[in-house]
């Protein structure tokens, strides 16, 4: 609706036949349409739902079981047609009543003609804004929603086939290596190597995708988190080379605290998979465990190839990475879903690092338990 390219149609809504009479032959005098003049809230509802005037002039003071303000809200929340109120005197209780059903205005009596066009075109102007904005977020949370449908919809499409090639590739090193167990083939290797970048590709897209449309939630369970990081170190020892020296430190045995382990195997996956992937020359990689001032802090530090400053300011950002990274692949998703996952926990991340030097993340999640 523009209101700028049609003649405004408005419905008053007045009980003092003399005062609605003057404010209907100033409003047609500045150009306005008269849809009706009604002098009860009942009589408000049912025109404007038959009417759809473009603006209503509702007085604050009316006869009958409703008054303007009851009137006034039920009207907004039905039909969202905009409301001025008119008024020959009201306290501050009243018009924080009023303001608190969305009004977009007052007028207080007697009117002036200077005074109703000027009011008339800024509540006009000021609904028109809230209906653009509207329409904006209803666009914007449409688009999130199909475009999070279709990311769904592509992971399960690639996973089939992807799980279907991976089953392909194993029963092809069975039957090509039946006598010889451990055996392998490298082009079988490189298909299942392939085959589980890109399982782990997609299942990234597909959590970001739910941490951008605000449906990845937080499943707390009181979990033991020194077990869970022993479990993650063991399960990273395949990406781990004689260069490596991988350490776990942890200043409490056991460690308890209310998270999300699923969640947490996920940021402390990727942190120390980063470590190890990004000090291609080898050196120490150390995991430590500890509890400060009621959080429970991760630290996961290398000796890796470091992060620039520049670099830093943009690290939890989609598909950025680091200048200095070579040949090392990678999606450039990681550290953004990180920092969703601390998010959610209502926890903080910083990194420490400089070229050539590497790199430390520091994460600190709230401690619930013990």
């Amino acid at each position: 609706m523009n209101f700028s390219e049609k003649q405004i149609n408005i419905l008053i809504v007045e009980d003092e036949l003399l005062i609605a009479k003057n404010l209907s032959h100033k409003l047609q005098k500045l150009g306005y349409k008269i849809a009706d003049i009604v002098s009860s809230g009942a009589d408000a509802i049912q025109r404007a739902g038959e009417l759809k005037p473009d603006l209503i002039l509702m007085d604050i003071v009316i006869k009958g079981d409703l008054d303007g303000i009851e009137t006034a809200a039920i009207i907004h929340q039905v039909f969202d047609i905009p409301i001025i109120y008119t008024t020959a005197y009201a306290d501050d209780e009243t018009l924080q009543r009023a303001e608190n059903t969305g009004s977009y205005g007052y007028l207080l009596k007697p009117f002036k003609e200077r005074e109703v066009h000027a009011t008339i075109k800024i509540a006009l102007s000021k609904y028109q804004e809230a209906v653009n904005l509207q329409k904006l977020i209803a666009v914007a949370a449409a688009k999130s929603e199909n475009r999070s449908r279709f990311i769904s919809m592509a992971y399960h499409d690639l996973n089939t086939p992807l799980t279907t090639i991976q089953l392909s590739a194993q029963m092809l090193e069975d039957s090509e290596f039946p006598e010889m167990p451990g055996t392998t083939n490298k082009n079988v290797d490189r298909i299942k190597k392939a085959v589980s970048n890109m399982s782990e590709l997609l299942e990234e897209i597909l959590m970001l995708s739910k941490a951008e449309a605000g449906k990845l939630s937080l499943d707390l369970e009181r979990v033991n988190v020194t077990d869970l990081c022993t479990s993650i170190l063991e399960e990273l020892q395949p990406i781990v080379t004689d260069k490596h020296l991988v350490t776990f430190r942890t200043q409490a045995d056991p460690l308890y605290a209310q998270l999300d382990a699923k969640l947490l195997h996920h940021l402390l996956t990727n942190l120390l998979s980063n470590a190890i992937k990004y000090s291609p020359n080898g050196g120490n990689v150390c995991l430590e465990l500890s509890c400060e001032n009621q959080q429970i802090i991760f630290a996961v530090r290398d000796e890796g190839i470091g992060l620039s400053a520049e670099y830093q300011r943009k690290l939890f950002q989609q598909f950025e990475r680091g200048a200095n990274v070579g040949k090392i692949k990678g999606s450039g998703l990681g550290l953004c879903i990180v920092k969703h996952i601390v998010d959610l926990h209502g926890g903080t991340i910083s990194v420490e690092s400089a070229i050539g030097k590497g790199t430390a993340f520091i994460v600190a999640l709230p401690f619930l338990s013990h």
